[in-house]
């Protein structure tokens, strides 16, 4: 988990002799991973059904992300993810891109490298991987695509991998290192981006892209 530089104040937590306190970025996000292991500890000792129901199917609206400049030459119509940045580029040609807020692997759980789309499903059933079950065996086997579903409105498939671009029943995990690999979207971004990217569409995943700069709106 990549933290910020420990001299980022961000937070006010209370005064001192009449001045302001703040923690730091670099404590925050500790808090924040802590909070999350704890999470998840709960969550181990939860017994959820076999079969589960993802509630209802609800009509999520499209919202376009902002438009960043690139500073290098990327072909139009790719997806590039920065994890370091916990970002989603979809590149529009003329050195523009959408920007997408997304969530990335947790400690362990990151990787690098490319592959093309091969699946675009819509409210899409969950079934976790035998893997995820040993870790937590109180998950359920199958569960029903809707609003309560962790793949959220839309998943988009990489590959022959388990791996996906989906959406999320938790928005607040966007922004950090929370996810089993998968890249988490908020529901209204993967429709957006749905919306753009086709079966076969080139996704590249890398650690660090240094390319994206200004927002143009």
């Amino acid at each position: 988990m990549a933290f910020a530089p420990s001299h980022q104040a961000v937070a006010l937590d209370g005064w001192v002799d009449g001045r302001p306190v703040f923690r730091s970025e670099r404590v925050h996000q500790q808090d924040d991973w802590q909070r999350y292991l704890e999470q998840r500890r709960r969550q181990r000792h939860i017994v959820y059904p076999e079969i589960m129901q993802g509630g209802p199917r609800p009509y999520i609206a499209p919202e376009a992300p902002p438009i960043v400049s690139l500073t290098r030459s990327e072909p139009k119509g790719m997806i590039i993810i920065d994890s370091h940045g916990r970002r989603l580029l979809y590149t529009l040609g003329d050195g523009r891109a959408y920007e997408y807020p997304i969530s990335v692997g947790r400690q362990g759980f990151a990787w690098t490298g490319t592959e093309k789309i091969s699946r675009i499903a819509e409210w899409p059933d969950w079934h976790p991987p035998a893997e995820m079950r040993q870790r937590e065996p109180g998950l359920p086997k199958v569960m029903h695509g809707g609003i309560k579903n962790p793949l959220g409105a839309k998943a988009i498939y990489l590959g022959n991998t388990l791996y996906r671009i989906h959406g999320t029943n938790d928005p607040r995990t966007i922004g950090r290192a929370a996810s089993s690999g998968c890249f988490r979207m908020m529901n209204k971004h993967v429709q957006h981006l749905a919306s753009l990217a086709k079966i076969g569409t080139t996704v590249r995943v890398v650690a660090n892209y240094i390319g994206a700069r200004t927002a143009l709106r």
